[in-house]
């Protein structure tokens, strides 16, 4: 539709406002994201990998530019915008596989993280660039320094300011208020970093990274998507309008080649890298195939570049086109990674292997024992807070249900101390004991105590008896389930005659702090005589034994 086809849209500057609105809203939905616990959870993939893969592709691209005859600071940020791969796809693909918590998952999202937050200071760069008599590396070095700065100070805003002012805002009640709320932090944020000479985007991205952290980020990331989305859709149209197909099919052998050149060049550098870093010969490879694509954030880089006068147009239609191209092919590169990963795995790969290479990269993990139903709630729970964990399960069916809906779990026994270093206990957060028979339960809560002392241990208890056993073997906290149901069961009584929340807290509180003594003689007569005992004072054993021989007569 746009000026360089059938002309039926002028490519005005409404346009290219629209858009830029759309970059704002992706950028801050990148940064609620990045919360700093996540980025720590995975620093050496995300600062090892993702920064080294950045620097090389782009190092090589830009190389290859001004041997093309390139100027140095147009080959600089088109070098560096293709390094970047598309976060859209890639996740997309991940999801549909069930593979987002499998270890190509985490390596994926650790290398997209990176390259994420390598645009901000793309970005910020551009204006400096374009500024008269400006030099390269200073203006790159000054645009990391002042983002710097205003990380420091959004966050320190964040903290004083955003979260008491979110609390007050949430207390209304009133949805229309909360997406004002949001739409002023992300706009006002991204008007002060335009007032300080950085790009409306920085601002985005930082707004979002202030509100990561918070109890109200799952209801601001469901209020903007139908902002994102409408904004994101026009910013597309406008890449797409800006693309000078007369250019393209002039020059169809130049788009070819870069199209294969930079399927390439990531393809080598992200494996080679990957072996560097650690990783499985089968899974450098795939994560090479998977990533190899340019991404949506090189529409963003160039056509800025563009705007601002620092790339020609003719120099970059092909490269676009280039682009466009090598996100249509992801599918089938990915295709070929998971086929190219089954051939070079060793087919006698011991479980123990299997689940040392997986844990490999884990830390402030958590580790679930059983894979039932519980364990499967769980594990559900921690993905949706995106917390990174590895289960294990004795029954292999369990294993193999669990693997195919995307579930990182695996076959080991939990008891086995040689199984528990493999899963990396010495590193994990916390351990959950869900495991359904009472004295398996036990004797995995007794080998994690031991083989890893200070790491806390939440373990399911079927009753008050076997919570106690539980507790002298190690676990730190205990969780009887047919007390526990009945709790949440009396909770949600109190929910609907119209109890305050705050009240129906502060009850179970008190029910739970001292290891449900209140409620222990209301759930004994509904024990046996053994278990009755462990939990009340028994009769004296003599008196005892003498009962139940009058009983057996009887």
């Amino acid at each position: 539709m746009g000026p360089h086809g059938f002309g039926l849209v002028d490519e005005g500057p409404a346009l290219h406002l629209f858009a830029e609105f759309g970059v704002v809203f992706l950028l801050f939905s990148i940064g609620l994201e990045l919360s700093f616990e996540r980025m720590r959870t995975m620093r050496r993939l995300v600062l090892g990998l993702g920064l080294t893969q950045v620097l090389v592709t782009g190092a090589i691209a830009a190389g290859i530019g001004m041997a093309l005859g390139l100027a140095p600071v147009p080959a600089m940020i088109i070098g560096g915008a293709l390094a970047l791969s598309s976060t859209a796809v890639v996740l997309q693909l991940l999801v549909e596989r069930g593979e987002q918590v499998t270890r190509i998952g985490r390596v994926a999202i650790a290398v997209l993280l990176f390259q994420d937050l390598a645009v901000v200071p793309m970005l910020a760069a551009l204006p400096l660039l374009a500024a008269p008599g400006g030099d390269a590396l200073a203006a790159l070095g000054l645009a990391v320094a002042k983002a710097a700065v205003a990380l420091v100070g959004i966050s320190l805003a964040g903290r004083y300011l955003s979260q008491p002012a979110f609390r007050r805002i949430a207390a209304l009640r009133n949805p229309d208020v909360f997406m004002g709320a949001t739409l002023l932090v992300v706009l006002g944020t991204s008007l002060l970093t335009a007032l300080a000479g950085m790009s409306l985007a920085l601002g985005a991205f930082l707004a979002g990274a202030l509100l990561a952290g918070t109890a109200f980020r799952h209801q601001i990331e469901g209020d903007i998507e139908p902002v994102r989305g409408l904004f994101l859709g026009v910013f597309f149209l406008s890449v797409g309008m800006g693309v000078d197909l007369g250019v393209v099919v002039a020059e169809w052998p130049l788009v070819l080649a870069l199209t294969l050149g930079l399927l390439a060049v990531k393809t080598l550098v992200l494996a080679g890298l990957g072996r560097i870093f650690g990783l499985p010969v089968p899974l450098a490879a795939r994560s090479g195939l998977l990533l190899a694509q340019g991404g949506e954030f090189a529409f963003v880089v160039i056509g800025t570049a563009g705007m601002l006068g620092l790339v020609a147009g003719a120099d970059a239609a092909p490269v676009t086109a280039a682009v466009a191209l090598t996100m249509a092919v992801t599918p089938l590169l990915d295709a070929m990674g998971r086929r190219l990963e089954r051939r070079l795995t060793p087919p006698a790969a011991a479980p123990a292997d299997q689940l040392g290479e997986e844990a490999a990269d884990l830390e402030a993990h958590v580790v679930i024992l059983g894979f039932g139903r519980v364990g499967r709630t769980v594990a559900h729970v921690l993905e949706h807070s995106r917390s990174p964990y590895l289960a294990l399960d004795l029954d292999s069916d369990q294993v193999a249900d669990g693997r195919l809906q995307g579930h990182n779990v695996f076959f080991g026994d939990g008891a086995r101390r040689d199984v528990l270093r493999a899963a990396g206990i010495e590193r994990a957060a916390a351990v959950v004991v869900t495991v359904d028979h009472a004295a398996a339960a036990e004797r995995a809560v007794r080998a994690i105590r031991h083989a890893a002392p200070g790491v806390a241990i939440v373990a399911r208890a079927h009753d008050a008896h076997h919570a106690e056993r539980l507790r002298h073997a190690g676990a730190g906290r205990v969780l009887p389930e047919t007390i526990e149901a009945s709790l949440l069961l009396a909770a949600a009584t109190l929910d609907e005659v119209g109890r305050e929340a705050e009240d129906i807290e502060a009850c179970l509180g008190r029910l739970r702090a001292d290891g449900y003594a209140q409620l222990l003689p209301l759930v004994v007569g509904r024990r046996t005589e053994g278990e009755a005992e462990a939990v009340t004072a028994a009769p004296p054993a003599p008196r005892r034994r003498r009962w139940l021989r009058r009983d057996r007569r009887g």
